[in-house]
């Protein structure tokens, strides 16, 4: 190969062995929920912001129904659809489950922090735990989520379920939350420095003790992050308290996008603050793309480059199986690039994003 064509080989290699290493550490460390009980009896509020869920919560809200939380309650985040009727049908027959209409959203707030800062002021639970209205949640999960809280001594843990994907899109797309996660975070560090970047949250599931989430500001302190659960979770970390994350296996789970369309304004939404702006954005979905995509056709002009195409394949294999997923979607991997591009490309037009009807300005 000529010189430049060696150091792209080099950079590529290194950009996937150093994730492989990381990957391969959390394999055998990141923790996964399982069935157990926990030792203390704690009263904890199960808080749901909804906003356009009427499709969603019949699927879903039962199951947090069945958890044994001293409380479940569901803001409707001034819905355009059934949402309120629904949640007014299953407070009907279930006690526990206190349904709030949201107040209107206020200049310089996200809407999903505006509705979990509103639950996290009319719960009443030692023990708080925030999670969407589209994630299932199985016999069990809230005693495995409270003995594991317990098992790690934190004061903040989060959970990324499992991901249910339907569609051919999806499975290109969803699962790279677990490739970026366990890439990226050795777990080892999460749970042995102090340093804030390692650390996380998914704002599908966190739990809080209420004195810890008052400690880093609650969501008012975040209230126009797009990122706000990570930075959360950082924040936590930073000011010395203990914290746990933890996969869902097969207690958690969720079907965050239900079409292509909803999947790129999904993930187009934070890519770009994800990344830390537009020009690192696209450093990235050039790096990506030779990694996991040009790779495969370049070997056919070299060989070696079948050594990073490989190491691409692995990674989502051994993600995969980590997460409770079909291991075979490593053979997806070389097309990751087509949808990848299609939501930077919407990110990096747009200085605007649209969620749930509500429009707002996008990171620069």
């Amino acid at each position: 190969m000529s010189p430049p064509a060696t150091a792209l080989w080099w950079l590529v290699t290194l950009f996937l062995g150093v994730q492989l290493a990381v990957l391969l550490i959390n394999a055998a460390t990141f923790p996964v929920l399982a069935p157990a009980e926990p030792v203390r009896r704690r009263r904890v509020s199960l808080l749901v912001p909804a906003r356009n869920e009427a499709a969603t919560l019949p699927e879903t809200l039962p199951g947090l129904l069945a958890q044994g939380a001293a409380e479940v309650i569901v803001l409707d985040d001034n819905s355009t659809d059934d949402t309120l009727r629904v949640l007014q049908g299953f407070a009907a027959e279930h006690p526990q489950l206190r349904v709030l209409r949201g107040e209107p959203l206020p200049a310089g707030w996200g809407g999903k922090n505006w509705a979990c800062y509103q639950l996290a002021g009319a719960a009443s639970g030692e023990l708080v735990v925030f999670t969407d209205a589209d994630v299932f949640w199985e016999r069990g999960a809230l005693g495995a989520l409270l003995a594991f809280a317990e098992r790690h001594d934190a004061v903040y843990a989060s959970v990324w379920p499992r991901q249910r994907t339907h569609t051919l899109f999806e499975r290109l797309t969803v699962p790279l939350i677990d490739l970026i996660l366990l890439g990226y975070l050795p777990y080892p560090a999460v749970r042995r420095t102090r340093d804030a970047a390692f650390s996380a949250g998914n704002g599908q599931c966190m739990l809080w003790t209420r004195s810890a989430y008052l400690q880093v500001g609650g969501h008012r302190a975040f209230r126009d992050e797009v990122l706000e659960d990570v930075r959360m979770g950082q924040r936590a970390k930073g000011k010395g308290l203990k914290v746990a994350l933890a996969l869902g296996g097969e207690l958690l789970s969720t079907r965050m996008y239900r079409s292509a369309e909803e999947t790129v304004a999904g993930f187009s939404k934070n890519i770009v603050a994800a990344h830390g702006g537009r020009p690192q954005l696209v450093a990235s979905l050039l790096l990506n793309t030779l990694a996991y995509t040009l790779a495969w056709p370049l070997s056919l002009w070299h060989p070696l480059w079948l050594v990073p195409a490989a190491m691409g394949a692995f990674q989502r294999a051994l993600t995969c199986f980590k997460t409770r997923r079909s291991p075979l979607e490593a053979f997806l991997q070389p097309l990751m690039a087509f949808p990848l591009w299609r939501v930077g490309w919407r990110a990096l037009l747009s200085r605007t994003y649209t969620w749930k009807g509500r429009t707002y300005g996008g990171a620069s």
